[in-house]
């Protein structure tokens, strides 16, 4: 059984830079990618500080080649399955069956997105629907946006989308869970709420041109953000035992620490403000703190 200072699970911005602190402080390390990054629709990453508009699979390929340099970094195109600690140490077997073993294990596969159950909405993800307005909001700035949700998600998302445009519409695909006080909040932002059930999304070569109702008139929109919630992707965290805060990410403390010794969890799966930039912030963090823990184990 092959074993490591440090098993990195996830190969995206946090991963990979945990994986270059951790190469520089002369660890040996895996780092364990199972090649499903959230952004996998996405054309363009932005808001990365000297990236900004990089294809995110080049982004990726770009990290990675900065870690050949580094001899003990090891990074496979492989997932992990199952984790546990025994006697001190992780044991993590992959998706064909071996079985590794690290001194830390640090957790960095970030969450996915439910994609609303909405013909047409396959076709336009990434392109002129996304999640997230801080990443691509720019992009469809002073356009007509739609927004798909309801209750307290559909109305922030709504509310925090006037920053880039101020034709809005709220589609709650059903009655609204919104109060009186919310409502009218929306109607004093100039945010329109239609509440029929949502038919299909239409559009062309990825760009969105209207949604259709299953009464009314079809409404024309240029772009559409969803808030519909995530889940982890992997159960690693699940399976260890971690806390959970109410967002459904990884309670963590400080440097990326978790309440069981010798685990960290970097990334989308740990923190609410979830962009690729902050990732690999919280990626370093947790080296750094990794790193600290091992220098005062080995010391005598």
């Amino acid at each position: 059984m092959n074993s490591y200072d440090v098993i990195i699970v996830g190969g995206g911005p946090a991963g990979l830079s945990a994986a270059l602190v951790l190469g520089r402080c002369r660890r040996s390390v895996l780092v364990c990618d199972a090649g499903k990054p959230r952004n996998w629709a996405s054309q363009a990453l932005h808001g990365y500080l000297t990236r900004d508009g990089i294809d995110p699979p080049a982004f990726r390929a770009s990290g990675r080649r900065e870690l050949q340099q580094y001899q003990t970094v090891d990074v496979r195109d492989i997932g992990a399955m199952s984790a546990e600690c025994r006697a001190g140490r992780f044991h993590v077997t992959l998706a064909d069956r071996t079985e590794v073993s690290a001194r830390k294990l640090l957790i960095a596969t970030g969450v996915l997105d439910n994609l609303p159950e909405i013909p047409g909405i396959s076709d336009l993800f990434g392109r002129s629907v996304f999640h997230c307005p801080y990443c691509d909001g720019w992009e469809v700035r002073d356009q007509p946006i739609a927004i798909y949700g309801n209750g307290s998600r559909g109305l922030g998302l709504s509310l925090e989308l006037t920053a880039w445009s101020r034709d809005l519409v709220l589609c709650t695909d059903g009655p609204p869970e919104i109060d009186d006080k919310g409502r009218q909040r929306l109607a004093r932002n100039g945010i329109t709420l239609r509440e029929e059930r949502v038919r299909a999304l239409e559009g062309s070569d990825g760009i969105l041109q209207r949604i259709v109702f299953e009464t009314g008139d079809p409404l024309p929109r240029r772009a559409l953000f969803f808030n519909t919630g995530q889940f982890q992707q992997s159960e690693l965290a699940i399976h260890l035992g971690c806390e959970f805060n109410e967002q459904g990410t990884v309670r963590t403390g400080k440097y990326e620490s978790t309440h069981i010794s010798g685990l960290y969890v970097a990334g989308d799966a740990s923190r609410a403000v979830q962009w690729a930039i902050v990732a690999a912030a919280e990626g370093a963090e947790a080296a750094f703190a990794i790193n600290t823990d091992l220098i005062k184990e080995d010391l005598r």
